[in-house]
């Protein structure tokens, strides 16, 4: 795809353009995605805290480098003797007084860093999100790393699923799933969203990974207009976040700074949702 066309979709997703409900398409099954995840053991259903665990303390088998990225990412296959997974490794942690990114933007106290993937998921969790896979830190090759677990049936990313021109079968859903990680995203300032990293599931479910670049300190929105529309129990759970619940969940991966950061974006988000009237609020179905 010509670089211009990827910069227009990716474009189109930041300013808020959501799929048309269309009827559903019916027809053969795309065809794999670009990187399928490798055949694995059937993995049983495992709770948040079941994953956690076995991402601290199954054994490293094998590696391998990751194609898409930048940051040097990992694939590592882990067992503990009953069940074999696959993780995603990241020990990135880079900091410059001035970054100047592919944009030609320029961020001053620049921080790429493995800590704020782990702290992505807490917040989401702390929220009732539910769409950050489980992420914990880990000491691997003489580094803390975070420890990310690897999605079952990935079917694409999103810049694939564009690509392929594919509609999802509940425009609905998907548009929701959207809606909340723009919202997710302005809430945690997320500089670095990019089509690759918005991972899509067989059952189309929407996961938004790699975080590295995210809990800066503004305390502004940054695209105050990709808040549009949320999951009510999720605006409801981020209305009770305080700085305590905060603290005691991410104090580890973030500073006050970034912790006031969160609660100050929190305000506006809920701000700029009252405003757009109770039709910006959505009960969440079928994900």
């Amino acid at each position: 795809m010509r670089p211009s066309l990827v910069a227009a979709l990716f474009a189109a997703f930041l300013s808020g353009v959501v799929v048309a409900q269309q009827p559903t398409a019916t027809g053969t099954p795309p065809p794999a995605a670009s990187e399928p995840a490798a055949a694995q053991p059937t993995t049983p259903k495992l709770t948040d805290a079941q994953m956690e665990d076995f991402l601290l303390h199954a054994k490293v088998v094998k590696t391998k480098g990751i194609s898409k990225g930048i940051t040097g990412t990992m694939r590592a296959t882990l067992t503990d003797g009953k069940i074999t997974h696959d993780a995603h490794i990241q020990n990135i942690d880079e900091r410059q007084q001035q970054f100047t990114g592919t944009g030609g933007g320029v961020e001053f106290d620049f921080r790429d860093s493995w800590t704020f993937n782990v702290a992505g998921y807490e917040v989401d969790r702390l929220i009732g999100m539910n769409m950050v896979p489980v992420s914990v830190e880990r000491r691997w090759n003489y580094k803390d790393a975070a420890f990310t677990w690897w999605l079952d049936d990935v079917m694409m990313d999103e810049q694939e699923r564009l690509k392929r021109k594919q509609e999802p079968p509940d425009v609905v859903i998907w548009n929701q799933q959207m809606q909340m990680v723009r919202v997710f995203d302005e809430l945690i300032a997320n500089v670095d969203r990019n089509l690759g990293n918005l991972i899509i599931t067989k059952d189309w479910r929407l996961w938004p990974i790699d975080h590295t670049r995210a809990f800066r300190t503004n305390h502004e929105l940054k695209k105050p207009a990709n808040v549009t529309r949320a999951d009510r129990g999720v605006v409801e759970r981020m209305k009770t976040l305080d700085k305590d619940t905060l603290r005691k969940a991410t104090s580890k991966y973030l500073t006050t700074f970034q912790i006031d950061a969160i609660l100050a974006r929190r305000d506006a988000i809920v701000k700029r949702l009252d405003s757009l009237g109770p039709a910006s609020l959505y009960d969440r179905t079928g994900w």
